[in-house]
This record gives structure tokens, sequence and C-alpha cells, in this order.
């Protein structure tokens, strides 16, 4: 089975790319991206679409509701796009539609070093060779060179020597596009066979490229050589990467969706280890770092508290027990329950995960639980005098209604919970049904092979009770004493006093347990809320943004400031930067967490003001939350109103940044960049001829060259190179230069680009961002000392956001959005999974009112979680809230027995309160022995010792809260409600039978038993 962090939740995405070198991002919107929006919105299953919008690139991705058919939704798009390709632009690129393979950011990073080779040569390995090997291993979806350089012939033309010559940059670029190619040339029967023609125009070399003749318009040629420079180098440089400061070529690897983290880094390590033997002996691939080396710790971590969980359950039952049979033959029901489900876990495809580890973590308690029961009976038989053989058939046929109850509320509480749908349902359903199928296991085991084990194994025993002068007894002194309802002067019986108390002054009673659960409640304002922990996972991640139109020599200088104060810190070990036009990313890998004195967030939390000293430049750490925000929080605004959008987001982004708690405050409201505007002269251009698409085609084609699918060609033996003609760099940077382009009229004439334009300096958005076919802003930041929902709670009560101006709205998004839907969903499938319950004890106990009973163990349960996540100051989140689902299960066992054997007894006739307080004795033992066994098992989850515990501690908190009150006041609580319940179902019948206010006759009440609380003596309750 693979190993891997969280269930697989990858949700089914298609790109569309449309590229148009040059394009504003303005232009861009109103002549692409809406109408790409608008063609697909009609499709089903969207679940959104968020498009991003810049410098001469479209990107939309529509997300689908999760279980789309990936397949056909990328065909529905496909087509949907066919349809409306005439109606884009004819200059720009064909739209490239694509469903999204990868999932997740990259998994594993390596550097290719070699002393004796160029950049350019290792940056072609990269692209050639190692990317072609790793692409063939089974899960990896892209591998992405960051760093390095494209080869490129460069012919950087003389804008001088052009204007002399009377010949334009275009016209040059389309002469060497129709020369410097090979075409097919038909076919020939020339000597009695048959032969295909070949027409071989490309240049066999950089120097044959510099003679080709280059027509004059005005007559004659001239080499492209005396044109300007032929050069043999690389493209403009757009991205560096830097590994400690230092320039380096790496790459990235992303997995496929559906595979498995943990799987894809070993064939990525075996493939690179294969492809070293046949590397040239001086390249070398090194890993940078991997993220697959947290998944493996957490994995053992998990592993490890599972093991821990299984030995502290035997313990308590050892300790309880007293007898090593007794014991192993509870132990054998764990691995008799685990084996089978990870064979069912496996057919279902899931990985060994938190969701699905934890789940039998957590339900050791509870897998033992059945076992328990069966073997504590099998004794206290035997304890009666039977033989072992005699005691398996009587004790299994006695408590086998108890057991299948109880494990039957704990499948009823998984099965709404397991298919509740969405992101929380992902999670959910791997935990719920992992829960579930081994507590399946479990009753199979517990009613067939402990019975078969303890007919065999048990010794019998003398009818006596344990001498009362060994010390090392004590405790099961106290619980025999318990457990046997036989009167001894001066017992020493805590539980059996406390619950004739109880029974006496049962107003009392319950007006305690209501008063806990409503004091619990109004715990929650005081718990954090939050969707999942940022687990400490060894790796931080650094967005860096500089102001638009910064160059990339601006963006190094900001990394290598950047880089120099987080190495500084003595906890860090490598830090690599991938370097972009006006931003840049940096992934810090710490030590070991063995190695450091501190975490993960408190380094961040050091680090974080040493970044303000950095003028320039918004620099802040990325959040490791599940949603599409790189920040902890994110406030999505949208509107078709602009300049609305852009005053409502800087307001508010003013107020978030006085609010505590909130740090690394920032909009992604683009700051305006630098432009250069052609403004054609419609009069003086038609008076000379000129129309904008050829100023445009001149202007874009002499500074950035052709559309990449339009460059020509330069064959190598191996591979195609591009050709790019452009103007020699040097000239660009003077503003004369673009105003001295020669622009060709519909006459042939060449007209100066100053004579049918104006060209001033102006300002342009530098990105658009839109959601579901609108613009938005998301106003971000990161969160100390704060939880999501308190972060969230505050934001909403600004006002900026409460006074939002027309046409502007907020929407949803990021682990926000998750954690709204997480508690939306959980509140429906809770309700369901109590209606299971219900319905489930009416089926098996034949009764509508004593399932009741059973059930009021859940709101203590609830009571206790509640109370324990404010105390350890943990957020209610997705974890805790499985471990509250968790324990709806589980608590109603207690009550289960509790009511089981309360019932058994009357229908032997013995009176309620006797019938009450001899289940309650007999039952102490199993309850407690269970009980500690759930607890003991959730303790090292609880401790939250481990890698990525961090996570899961919540859940061991929330469930060890809840079960330890849920198993005090079930005790004392339920046999109070189960007489109310009782006597109320009597008082029914009665009035049924005899009529309202009417008692039956005196004789029936005696044959009876006397079940009503009136006829049951003082000295019986003491008894």
């Amino acid at each position: 089975m693979g190993i891997d962090t969280n269930p697989n939740i990858d949700v089914p995405a298609v790109s569309v790319t449309v590229t148009q070198p040059g394009a504003g991002p303005a232009e861009l919107e109103s002549q692409v991206t809406k109408k790409i929006e608008d063609a697909v919105a009609g499709l089903g299953n969207i679940d959104n679409m968020i498009s991003t919008v810049s410098d001469g690139k479209s990107a939309t991705t529509i997300n689908f509701i999760l279980g789309t058919n990936s397949d056909r939704a990328t065909n529905d798009v496909r087509n949907a796009i066919a349809q409306i390709r005439q109606n884009l632009p004819q200059d720009v690129n064909d739209p490239i539609v694509q469903r999204l393979e990868f999932a997740g950011g990259p998994i594993i990073f390596y550097a290719v070093k070699s002393d004796q080779r160029s950049v350019e040569e290792l940056s072609n390995i990269v692209d050639q060779t190692i990317s072609r090997a790793l692409l063939a291993v089974k899960g990896v979806a892209q591998v992405k060179r960051i760093g390095g350089v494209d080869r490129e012939i460069r012919i950087n033309l003389d804008p001088g020597r052009l204007q002399s010559l009377g010949i334009t940059a275009t016209q040059v670029n389309d002469q060497i596009r129709a020369l410097n190619i090979n075409l097919p040339g038909g076919r020939a029967e020339v000597g009695g066979s048959e032969q295909t023609i070949r027409t071989l125009g490309s240049a066999a070399s950089v120097n044959l490229l510099q003679t080709y003749e280059i027509l004059l318009p005005s007559g004659g040629s001239v080499p492209l050589s005396s044109l300007g420079s032929v050069e043999d180098k690389y493209a403009d440089v757009r991205q560096t990467a830097r590994l400690d400061n230092q320039p380096v070529v790496a790459f990235q690897v992303l997995r496929s969706t559906g595979s498995v983290v943990v799987s894809v880094e070993q064939g990525v390590k075996a493939a690179i280890a294969e492809l070293q033997k046949t590397l040239p002996p001086d390249v070398k691939v090194d890993l940078i770092f991997t993220r697959a080396d947290i998944i493996r710790q957490s994995y053992q971590s998990t592993i490890d508290e599972l093991i821990q969980a299984s030995v502290l359950a035997v313990i308590v039952i050892l300790i309880f027990l007293r007898d090593w049979r007794a014991t192993l033959i509870t132990a054998v029901a764990l691995p008799l329950s685990m084996i089978p489900t990870f064979a069912v876990q496996q057919a279902l495809g899931y990985t060994l995960n938190n969701m699905t580890l934890l789940a039998l973590a957590l339900a050791v308690g509870n897998l033992v639980d059945d076992a328990v029961v069966e073997i504590e009976n099998m004794e206290r038989h035997i304890a009666m005098g039977k033989s072992p053989w005699e005691a398996a058939f009587d004790s299994s046929d006695e408590v086998g209604l108890a057991v299948m109850a109880s494990s039957a509320t704990i499948i009823a509480v998984f099965l709404p919970v397991a298919f509740m749908g969405g992101v929380p349902g992902q999670f959910f359903q791997p935990f719920g049904l992992t829960v579930a199928v081994s507590t399946i296991f479990s009753t199979m085991v517990a009613r067939m092979i402990t019975p078969m084990m303890g007919a065999y194994l048990l010794k019998e025993k003398a009818h006596t009770q344990p001498s009362a002068t060994h010390a090392k007894h004590r405790l099961s002194q106290i619980f025999y004493r318990q457990t046997t309802n036989q009167p001894t002067k001066n017992q020493f019986q805590p539980y059996k006093s406390l619950l004739q108390t109880a029974l006496r002054h049962r107003l009392t009673t319950i007006a305690i347990a209501i008063a806990f659960f409503i004091a619990s409640l109004m715990l929650v304002p005081l718990i954090p809320k939050g969707f999942v922990d940022d687990s400490d996972v060894g790796i931080s991640n650094v967005t860096i943004e500089v102001p638009p139109g910064s160059t990339l020599a601006d963006v190094n200088k900001v990394v290598t400031q950047t880089t120099d104060i987080i190495k500084q810190n003595p906890i860090v070990e490598k830090v690599l930067a991938t370097e972009e036009i006006n931003s840049a990313t940096l992934s810090i890998q710490l030590k070991p967490k063995e190695e450091r004195h501190i975490s993960q967030k408190q380094f961040e939390e050091q680090i974080r003001p040493l970044f303000q000293e950095i003028p320039g430049a918004r620099i802040s750490f990325q959040s490791q939350g599940p949603g599409d925000s790189r920040k902890g929080l994110s406030i999505v605004l949208r509107s078709e109103n602009p300049q609305a959008l852009n005053q409502a987001a800087d307001d508010l982004e003013k107020q978030m940044r006085n609010l505590p708690g909130l740090v690394e405050v920032s909009s992604t409201a683009s700051l305006v960049k630098p432009e250069i505007l052609v403004m054609p002269n419609p009069q003086r251009a038609a008076d000379l001829g000129v129309t904008v698409q050829a100023i445009a085609r001149t202007a874009s084609l002499a500074t950035i060259g052709d559309n990449d699918a339009n460059l020509a060609k330069f064959n190598l033996s191996d591979r195609q190179i591009p050709i790019r003609v452009q103007i020699d760099p040097t000239a660009r940077a003077d503003i004369n230069t673009i105003k001295n382009l020669q622009i060709p009229s519909q006459n042939g004439s060449l007209i100066p680009l100053v004579a049918v334009a104006d060209i001033r300096f102006g300002s342009g958005p530098a990105t658009i961002n839109r959601y579901d076919r609108a613009r938005q802003v998301a106003v971000e930041a990161n969160l100390q000392g704060i939880s999501l929902g308190e972060a969230v709670k505050a934001v909403s009560q600004l006002p900026a956001m409460q006074n939002l101006p027309p046409g502007v709205v907020q929407q949803p998004s990021g682990s926000a959005k998750i954690m709204q839907e997480i508690f939306g969903r959980f509140g429906g499938a809770l309700a369901l999974a109590v209606m299971c319950i219900y319905a489930i004890l009416v089926l098996l106990y034949n009764n509508f009112l004593h399932p009741l009973s059973i059930m009021a163990a859940l709101p203590f349960c609830l009571g206790g979680a509640l109370v324990a996540l404010m105390v350890a100051q943990k957020p209610l989140g997705i974890y805790a809230l499985i471990g509250i689902v968790l324990l709806l299960g589980i608590v109603t066992k207690n009550s289960i027995l509790l009511v089981d054997y309360t019932i058994i007894n009357m229908q032997e006739g013995k009176k309620q309160r006797q019938a009450l307080i001899e289940a309650g004795v007999s039952r102490l033992r199993p309850i407690m022995m269970t009980s500690l066994a759930t607890i003991a098992g959730t303790l090292p989850l609880a401790l939250g010792i481990g890698a990525g515990s961090e996570v899961r501690q919540p859940m061991g908190i929330a469930i060890m809260g809840g079960f330890t009150t849920s198993t005090l006041l079930t005790l004392v609580v339920v046999p109070v409600i189960f007489s109310y319940i009782d006597n109320f179902q009597n008082w029914i019948l009665n009035t049924l039978r005899y009529g309202f206010g009417k008692k039956p006759p005196v004789e029936e009440r005696e044959v009876r038993g006397g079940r009503s609380q009136n006829s049951t003596s003082v000295s019986e309750i003491q008894n």
C-alpha cells in the first residue's frame, strides 16, 4: 500500500492557456479571457473558474466538482473553445486546452552541476535527457527546469543599417523564414524507380546562415551579416535559480493526479540513480530536498502511535484481569481485526495516511472492547463455578445482543458521515470506513474466536472472593466487591454508594448533568476554530514581490538580501531561490526536527520581522493550508467595477493591518506597471497608408521577435532551435529607436513610427485576476497567535466588510471556504448519524424508548471534548470533528452494557432500582476496562509526540476529554434517565390498558416485580 500524508483529494481541473506576445492584460481580458469564460460557463459540474491575465498570456483554470470524469470534462472544454476560436483575435496562438495532470506542488528538487560544462549545456541535459527519462516514471506528470537558459540563434539587427538600406525587421524575418526551411518537393520516377523530392533550404551552420542574401525593397541584396550580428547564444533570461545565493541549474518534479507522493519519489530516485550511470562523468545530479521525507516520518510516527496504543490497551486489560490467558485472548482481537482491515483498504485503493492509520490507532480500544466484554463476562461465569466450556456458551449468549448493538452503533455513525461529500468527505470517508470495517471484524472475532479460545484456554476457579491481605490485588479487590452483589459489612464500594445516591436524588442528578452540558456549549466561543494546523514539515516557503517594471537584477538583489538574513539562522540547511520577473520564491530546508530547538512555526515568527529591513519588496511566508491561497487567511472580493473593487480592497487592507494576530497583510490588487504607449493618429495613418496592425506587428517583432510558433528554426542533429530576429537589445534601450522604427505603408514605402503615432510613457495593470467571470482581488494575511475562525470573525466585523460598495461581494475561498463547508456539512451528517443510531437500537431492542436512555450519553461526550480543546487551546477543526464523530459511536457502548443488563435483570423479575444497581455494579469492571483501554490508546496521540503530530493532536485531546467525561457521567446519569424512561413507558402501557389515571391491580403489580419506583424500599436500595 502507498504511503501519504492525507487522503487523495485531487480536484479534477482543466486549463485553457492563450498566448499573444506583447499583448497587455487589459486587452487580453476583453478580447480573450471573457470569451473563454463565457464559452465554458454553461458546462455542467463546474465548481469555479479562476483566470489570471498577465503580459501576453491568459490562463483560465476550470475546477470541477469532485467525482467529475476529468477526461469528459476536458473534451467538453475543448469543444467549447473550438466553437469560439473564430471570435478570438487572429494573431493569438491557438488555445491550449489540457487536463491538469499534476497535483499539489513539486515533490522533489535536484541540482545539475558540472565544472566543465556551460549553463546552456547543463540546461540541455535537463531538457533532453533527464526530463525524458523521468517522464517515463509512473506518477510523474511534469519535470520543470528552474534556472538555466534556452538556446537560440539570435539575429540582432542594427536599426541604423536597416534605415539606410530601406528594409524593416519584419521583412528580414519573413525572408529568413522563407529561406531557412526544409520542405517536401513532391515525387518523381527517374531511372525506373520512384523517388521523393525534398527541398533543403535550412542552413547547415551559423556561418552559412550569415551568408544568406537578403533582398532589398529597392533592388539588389546584401548578406544577412551586414544587417547585424548572427550569434549562437540563448534567449533573454526571464528566470534564474540560486542555491544558497549561488547560480544553479535545477529541476523539480510534479506528480500526477491520483498518484502517491512517496511512490513517485522512490521511482524518481531510482531513475536518477540509473541515469547517473549514463551521464558524462563530470555531470552530477544532486538532491536538494524532497517533500517525501516528512511523509515517511509522519507515517512512522503514526505507526508508532498505533503500536503504543495497542500495548497500552493490553497493559490496562492485564491490570484488570490479572490473568495472562484472558489478556492473551483479548489481545488476539487486535491483529485479527487489523490485518483484514488492511486488505479491505487496499481493495478500496486507500493509502496508509493520517486518516486510515489514525482510525486504527484510535479504534484500538474499540477493537478490544467486544473481546473484553466477552472475556470479562466469561470470567464472571467461571467465578460462579461453571466450567470454561459452559461459561463460554452462557456468557456469549448473555452479552451477544449488547456486543452486536454496540458495534452496530459505530457502523451507523460512520455510514452517513463517510459519504457526506466535498473536501470534508474525502477526509471522513477513509477514516469512517476504516473504523467501520475494523469494527465488523472485531465483532466477528469477539463472537466466534474469543469464546472458542476462552473455552479451551481459561482455567476453572474456586468460587471464593480474593483475599484482601494482598496489597497488589487492592484495585481488583475493589472492583470484585462491586461486581459481586454479595453483602459484606464495611465494604468500600464507592461506585455503588454513588449510584444509590443518584437514584435517591434523581432530579438533582439530571440537573447537574444538564448544567454540565449547557456550560460546555457556552465554551464554544472560547475554543479556536480552524481547518488544519500547519505541521512542522521542515520546509518553509517565502514569496517575494517587487514593484512592476523591476528587472531580474532588481529581483536578484532582494533575493540575495533575503537569503543572507535567512542563512544567519543556525537551523537553516539550504535555501533554493527561483527568480522571475517581478517575483521570486524561496524554499527553505530546515534541519531535522530532532536537531533543532525550535519548531518551524517559531522559526518563521523569528525571521518574519527581519524581512521588514529589506526595502521595496513584499516578503512573506506561504501557508501550508489546503486552500488555493498563498497565506493562512484570504478574503476574496469580486466585482465587475474595477475602481470600486480596488477601493474596497485598499480599505480592507488598511484595516486588516490594524488587527492583532494578522501579519504580512497584502493585496493581490495589481500595482501599475510602466508602459510605452503607441497612440496612432488615425488621420495621418490613413493619409500615409499605414494600418494599426502594421504598426503593432513591426513594433512587436522589432523588440521581442515573432511568435514562437512562427519563428524560423535551425536544425540540429537531435532537435530544432529557434532563430529570433529583432532589433539589437542595446539599441532598444533608447526611446528614439522605437520612434524611428520603419513601418511599411500600403504603397511599399517606409514611414517612421513617429510620423503616424504619438509615443509616450504611461502605465497599466500588471496582472488581472478573475474569479467566476468577474474581477477579483484577494486581501491575504498570515496568522500569528490567532486561529482561522477568530481571524475570519474579526475581519467580517471590520467597517470595510460591513459597508462594501454596491456591486462588490465577498467570495468564500481558501481554507476559510473549506472550514465553512466542513461545519455546514458536519451538522447534517451528525444529525443523520444520531438518527441511524436510534433506528438501529430500536430494531435491536424492539423498543422505541429504551434507546433514548442509551443515547443520553452522547451530549456528555461533546461537553468533555469541548472542555479538553479549550483547556489545551487546540482548534476545533476537521481532526477534532472526526474525533467527536468517533466518540458518538464508542460512548454508546457503555450505555448499551448498562441498559442491556438492566433489562435482563428486570426480565428476571427484579425491581427497577435493584436491577439498575446490580447492572451498574456488575458492568462497572468491563466499562472501566474498555474506557481506560480507549483512553490509554489515545494517550500517545494526545501528547503530540512525533513528526506531524501537531495536526493530529486535537483529535486525541477531543477523544480523551469526551470519553472521560462521558464514561463518568454515563455510570451515574444513564441509570437515572433509564428509571424515568422506564416509568414513563409503564405509565403509557397502564394508560392504554386501564385508562388514564388508573393503576393496575395489586396482584398484577406483584407479578410484574414492582417495576415502579414507589414500590422499592430503602433496604432494597441499600442492598
